[in-house]
């Protein structure tokens, strides 16, 4: 079955329709939903999305939000990891990690603030024995030095995924020694998407994995303009169209759609151990 290792199935995109858009993808071939959390707000809501698709979920506060997050986040976050340790499709810590593409970026007090529940969230991971479901845009070198200090520390992070990576090879390279996989979405399906693409064509096979993040990240089928955006046309995606965007990692990898399928869904039940109860293959 085909893994969407990074699904926001409760967002509230999906309200309307989210037993229909489950049906999609059971028809689809996608057998296992990977839905973090963004907030401790979402925490509950990502573990009940869980439970509607008997997927699996993450519990972790996504960088976006550091500055809307209570103060007492991170200390939520620890309550709930403790709260539902033992159910067993709590699969990992995230999605956390760090923005730099955020114009807070350049304010050194917000910065530090994603650091510092960045950090907070790695020691929670190597307390709980969890890996980590890692945002990654225009931050590699940092969220590695952070991955590095915990190892070099004696308490290292069980490695994870590098969701919707678009880094150089050495900083894939540099994940994959740290026990990551590095995920690939719609953005491989734009023609344009050279580095991307040159990525899911030439990394080591064991490193990839794939996911949708719907409701965002859009394949190009269901990419809308600005213009189009402003009109209020939506480009929602959704887990089922998980086995079309495998399409194109198949073509630059040379690979049939079932050897696609049966690689990238072995590289998430590597990444996630405790996915491996919920696969039937």
């Amino acid at each position: 079955m085909w893994i969407d290792s990074h699904c926001h199935l409760d967002a509230p995109e999906f309200d309307a329709d989210r037993a229909e858009v489950i049906a999609r993808a059971r028809a689809a071939g996608v057998g296992l939903l990977v839905i973090p959390s963004v907030t401790p707000a979402t925490f509950a809501t990502a573990r009940d999305a869980a439970e509607q698709c008997n997927g699996v979920y993450a519990l972790g506060i996504h960088p976006l939000y550091v500055d809307e997050v209570p103060m007492d986040a991170v200390a939520q976050l620890a309550d709930a990891l403790q709260r539902w340790h033992d159910d067993p499709r709590l699969v990992a810590v995230g999605e956390i990690g760090l923005d730099g593409f955020v114009p807070g970026w350049q304010d050194p007090a917000h910065r530090a603030r994603q650091e510092d529940i960045y950090a907070a969230q790695l020691a929670l991971a190597a307390e709980h024995g969890l890996p980590v479901i890692l945002h990654v845009r225009r931050s590699a070198d940092v969220l590695l030095k952070h991955l590095r200090r915990c190892r070099d520390a004696g308490r290292p992070v069980m490695g994870g995924i590098a969701h919707a990576f678009n880094g150089s090879p050495q900083q894939a390279r540099a994940f994959m020694e740290l026990g990551f996989k590095l995920g690939f979405g719609g953005a491989m399906t734009f023609e344009r998407a050279l580095q991307i693409r040159r990525l899911a064509a030439e990394l080591p096979a064991e490193a990839l994995v794939l996911e949708t993040d719907a409701p965002d990240i859009p394949p190009h089928w269901l990419y809308k303009t600005a213009e189009q955006r402003a009109l209020g046309e939506r480009g929602r995606n959704e887990p089922a169209e998980l086995p079309r965007i495998a399409e194109t990692l198949a073509e630059v990898r040379g690979w049939s759609l079932a050897e696609t399928r049966e690689r990238t869904s072995a590289n998430v039940r590597d990444a996630l151990p405790r996915v491996k109860d919920w696969c039937g293959d």
